[in-house]
């Protein structure tokens, strides 16, 4: 799993690449949150656009960063997830407190904007 991120904003934009699973959560959840503890960010928008898979770790690792995230006072957002990922985001209850979005570049107005549902 490749990962890229970027600071735009106030905002840490991470971008997921490959597989999100148990091998590769835990490595992903240590970068993410190192390079969001070390910014003076407050929000974070995960870029799922290029997951091709997705399984209960990688929900887990989600999870953890909306916790890690809201106890900054800011918001996580989902941006581009593909048919696969949305069934898991909707039928594990991701749905019910983590906003999607369908790209960064609507993820981060929806940021600005105070936007919190889905």
């Amino acid at each position: 799993m490749g990962l890229q991120m970027d600071i735009n904003d106030r905002t840490l934009v991470a971008a997921l690449v490959g597989e999100l699973d148990y091998h590769q959560a835990e490595r992903l959840r240590v970068q993410i949150d190192t390079a969001y503890d070390k910014s003076a960010c407050r929000n974070m928008i995960l870029n799922m656009a290029e997951v091709t898979f997705m399984d209960s770790s990688g929900i887990g690792m989600i999870i953890g960063r909306y916790k890690h995230v809201e106890m900054r006072g800011g918001k996580l957002v989902l941006a581009g997830m593909n048919e696969h990922v949305t069934k898991l985001y909707e039928i594990s209850g991701l749905a019910k407190i983590i906003a999607k979005s369908a790209s960064v570049d609507d993820a981060k107005m929806n940021i600005s904007n105070g936007f919190g549902g889905n």
